[in-house]
């Protein structure tokens, strides 16, 4: 039996991440192992990450061998945390989405009048398989119209739990994806901040140090251009479109700077290590899914989910606006992260998760009908190409080659 010993020697040369040379179907089984940290410096989520890791190409190389030999150790793509990359590469990230920001729409004027760049419009369909190709379209963006050699980062967020406001993403130094906003000009006739909605809150987050336009890092000038369609900060001037009626509501030209009111409160509550370790080990995709989402009965009990709370650990706006957060860069840090934790539940068990779905087509809409594999999705007119569900269930299959350490 393979035992924590194993996954030490894994996370000491991430690097390599080498599954064993074998023809059977022998696995890293999460729940026999101890993964309490000898080191208050290891998370128990990065344990479960690292089996993961080779229960993945374990899997792919015998269940799939054809698709293997396509994508395989020794040429997938290894997404890493923005803390592990050097200076030289953060700046190449940094300049590569400032370079984002200066491409022209492709979404035609009468379907998207306040589109003013690329990655403006945010639809969205089953929200984990549709995340999963949003973030890596907008990496390969990067790379093709930006001249991006490198990937798509993502946020730990355990690992910053207790202090967000001094992870390197979000720092405000000339190497981070900006700081908080200014304390001074924040809505300064709100106190809180109320989930699910501000009229009807079940959990309210207190105001953090922050609430302002952010005014460090390289991106201090950054315009938000759509939205609001559905925030909680009350001082958000309204979109001037407003029809529910044509499909353009919150797509009018709306150009205000970023807010951010970076709060501990919630990430230390809902994104520590105890939390996303008891996700990763939800016993079901039904389950996994709504711990993620906040309960399903929502945000009952005090409970927010790592989704909601990775939205309101940098609050503001539009980070708090589910539909119009893309306009704030760190979106792909955070969603980044739900990708990779989603990953890492899905090859814990990989016969039995790999294609495992839950939700309807579309997040916000609970009347839509159940998604199923073999559904389409794409991206309307920011990225080319329509893919399935099914194509997106494994980041070693359909279009995609990577994994993550």
């Amino acid at each position: 039996m393979r035992t924590a010993a194993v996954i030490g020697a894994i996370l000491l040369a991430p690097a390599s991440f080498a599954a064993p040379q074998t023809t059977s179907e022998e696995y890293l089984d999460y729940s026999v192992l101890n993964t309490t940290p000898a080191s208050s410096n290891v998370l128990q989520a990065d344990i479960l990450a690292a089996a993961a890791a080779i229960n993945q190409q374990i899997y792919q190389s015998i269940t799939n061998p054809t698709q293997w030999k396509k994508c395989n150790r020794n040429n997938a793509i290894y997404r890493r945390e923005w803390a592990a990359f050097s200076t030289s590469e953060k700046k190449d990230y940094i300049k590569a989405v400032q370079c984002m920001s200066k491409l022209p729409p492709k979404t035609p004027k009468d379907k998207c009048p306040g589109c003013q760049n690329r990655y403006d419009i945010h639809n969205t369909g089953n929200f984990l398989a549709w995340h999963r190709y949003f973030t890596w379209a907008y990496e390969q963006t990067l790379r093709k119209e930006c001249g991006y050699k490198g990937y798509q980062p993502y946020y730990n967020w355990p690992r910053w739990a207790s202090n967000p406001a001094a992870s390197p993403a979000l720092d405000g130094s000339a190497t981070s994806m900006g700081g908080n906003g200014l304390g001074g000009d924040r809505c300064t006739n709100q106190t809180f901040y109320g989930i699910p909605t501000q009229a009807q809150p079940l959990i309210s987050i207190p105001h953090g140090a922050g609430g302002g336009c952010v005014n460090s890092g390289p991106f201090s000038d950054w315009k938000v251009n759509l939205g609001p369609v559905f925030t909680d900060v009350t001082c958000t001037p309204s979109n001037p479109e407003q029809d529910f009626t044509n499909g353009l509501m919150g797509l009018g030209r709306n150009t205000r700077c970023l807010r951010r009111d970076i709060s501990a409160w919630t990430s230390s509550q809902w994104t520590n290590d105890q939390q996303v370790t008891k996700l990763l080990k939800s016993r079901d995709m039904k389950t996994f899914w709504y711990d993620m989402q906040g309960g399903e009965n929502a945000f009952s009990n005090n409970f927010m989910g790592v989704h909601t709370a990775g939205h309101f650990t940098i609050g503001g706006d539009p980070g708090s606006d589910f539909v119009s957060s893309p306009g704030d860069p760190w979106f792909f840090f955070h969603h980044g992260q739900i990708d990779r934790v989603w990953w890492t539940w899905q090859n814990l068990d990989p016969k039995h998760r790999v294609n495992a779905i839950y939700g309807t087509i579309f997040l916000a809409n609970t009347t839509a009908p159940n998604a199923t594999l073999e559904d389409s999705m794409n991206l309307g007119y920011a990225y080319p190409g329509t893919i399935t569900i099914r194509d997106a269930m494994s980041t070693l299959a359909g279009p995609f080659c990577y994994s993550y350490i």
